[in-house]
């Protein structure tokens, strides 16, 4: 089994008084699963404490992602619409794409390949 890690690569700085501010860029790795669920739910939700208007899930290291996976994306993109922050899934592997465009969820999450 693979243990999912999350490796913050882009931390965002607290909003400048311009107003503009990096994004931030969470890298995932391994499986997204009933077991990783929970510590990674926690880990995203800590992430989007700190951030301040994009916040990115780069996928492309994500092997696996179960219903249970699924539906903690969707919690973390309901969490960051209510802050005000976009989501964006990025670079999806073929497996986790795959699942994303049979659920529908590649239409309701905004994506870049």
């Amino acid at each position: 089994m693979t243990v999912t890690t999350v490796t913050t690569v882009t931390t965002a700085s607290p909003p400048s008084r311009g107003g503009s501010s990096a994004p931030t860029v969470i890298r995932l790795s391994g499986e997204i699963d009933i077991l990783t669920r929970p510590a990674l739910r926690r880990r995203l939700l800590s992430a989007l404490r700190y951030s301040t208007n994009l916040f990115i899930l780069d996928l492309s290291e994500v092997s696996f992602c179960d219903a249970s996976g699924l539906g903690m994306l969707i919690g973390i993109q309901r969490r960051a619409r209510a802050r005000g922050i976009t989501l964006i899934l990025t670079a999806p592997s073929p497996c986790v794409s795959r699942i994303l465009h049979i659920t529908g969820l590649d239409r309701s999450m905004p994506m870049e390949a």
